[in-house]
């Protein structure tokens, strides 16, 4: 059985990005990983979020 949770694979992938010292990260959106990011942003975890739109879904 195959369980998904883009929640943890979108911290994951913030945290591997840290680690690797990557000034960009781009991953697939979702209206929980928006609010997430820009709590992260509030907090100062990270320093800037971009939504960019591309009218790609999934």
């Amino acid at each position: 059985m195959v369980m998904t949770d883009p929640i943890a694979d979108f911290l994951t992938r913030i945290r591997n990005a840290n680690q690797a010292k990557h000034e960009v990260l781009e991953v697939p959106a979702s209206n929980i990983k928006k609010g997430i990011a820009e709590i992260l942003k509030h907090e100062g975890f990270v320093k800037n979020v971009e939504y960019i739109e591309d009218d790609k879904q999934g």
